[in-house]
């Protein structure tokens, strides 16, 4: 499993910079997460990932779920998404992660 050694949240560029136990660093436009929410209502059942455009959410407070997950509640009210380590780690938006997903598809 991932596990992030840390995680900020920078409010003022709408960014979550994620650091995980491996010294790989990943930053997150909080519109790419809100649009990757992983809740049943914003992915349905199905297997593929999609991503649901949401204009205008802004993340208002992350909060840890266990030791395996965050929540982030957005100004929208959102808030049933459970974000594990492992899923936020396979959504890094960092070149090599991108290049990474794009070879094993």
């Amino acid at each position: 499993m991932n596990i992030p050694t840390e995680i900020n949240h920078f409010k003022s560029r709408g960014v979550v910079r994620i650091t995980w136990d491996d010294d790989h660093v990943g930053e997150y436009a909080q519109q790419y997460l809100r649009g990757y929410c992983p809740c049943a209502l914003c992915q349905g059942h199905g297997a593929q990932r999609r991503f649901i455009d949401v204009p205008g959410a802004t993340l208002e407070e992350i909060r840890g779920v266990g030791n395996y997950a965050i929540e982030l509640r957005w100004n929208d009210g959102h808030s049933t998404g459970i974000y594990t380590f492992d899923y936020l780690r396979s959504l890094c938006p960092c070149s090599s992660c991108m290049a990474e997903r794009t070879h094993s598809e």
